[in-house]
């Protein structure tokens, strides 16, 4: 069952989305807190994320692009301001998709299923992440790896999810920390340096050699 994340202002527009979407089998969560929606973002974890460009604080932008420091889950922009300087703008800032208001209900469905079906391996599920042949399940905390399967921390599980959602990529021991601390208690960084010796250590131990790359003075990668 998809997790859909609703950043919505208006809160008419956004119990309209939120009741239709669940209709259709998907868990819905509406954003209250708008100087805080990063916060939702981690505690949700959603499969994908509809956002207004108009917000209190902070506009749409903004936490697209904060969004997309962390994650590459699929988004949707929902905007009034649909000319093309604005979509242009969504789909720089790392947005998939623009749907301009007032739109069709039927229409939003259709995209948000076209975008996850897209999006998501079903081989696995939503609720795991492959790469090379490790394959992390996030539903029970585990990895398996040609037949042996290790039981993880919610910190290391968290470390692993972050690498293989950016993998390519280098992540920073700041959005590491970030996320670590969005879901269990505070880590600092030489607590990250101790997970993160751990956890290669536990990977080492079924065969999995430099699966987790240091990038000395950015950070850390799974490529």
């Amino acid at each position: 069952m998809h997790k859909i994340l609703i950043v919505e202002d208006d809160t008419t527009i956004a119990n309209i989305i939120k009741e239709h979407l669940a209709s259709w089998g998907m868990i819905t969560r509406c954003v209250t807190d708008f100087q805080n929606v990063l916060s939702d973002f981690a505690e949700f974890s959603p499969h994908l994320v509809l956002i207004d460009i108009s917000l209190p604080f902070y506009n749409g932008y903004h936490w697209c692009s904060e969004i997309r420091k962390i994650s590459q889950v699929p988004i949707i922009f929902i905007s009034s301001a649909s000319d093309n300087m604005n979509i242009v703008m969504a789909i720089n800032m790392g947005a998939d998709d623009f749907i301009a208001k007032p739109f069709d209900l039927t229409v939003l469905v259709a995209k948000v299923q076209a975008l996850l079906r897209r999006t998501y391996d079903f081989t696995y599920g939503t609720d795991v992440l492959e790469h090379k042949g490790v394959v992390l399940n996030l539903s029970d905390c585990s990895l398996l790896y040609q037949g042996d399967k290790l039981d993880l921390t919610k910190n290391e599980l968290r470390i692993l999810q972050v690498l293989l959602e950016q993998r390519g990529k280098v992540v920073s021991r700041d959005t590491l920390m970030y996320r670590l601390w969005e879901t269990d208690d505070f880590v600092d960084e030489n607590t990250l340096t101790v997970n993160i010796a751990r956890l290669r250590k536990k990977l080492a131990g079924i065969g999995i050699e430099e699966f987790i790359i240091t990038k000395k003075g950015l950070g850390y990668m799974v490529e």
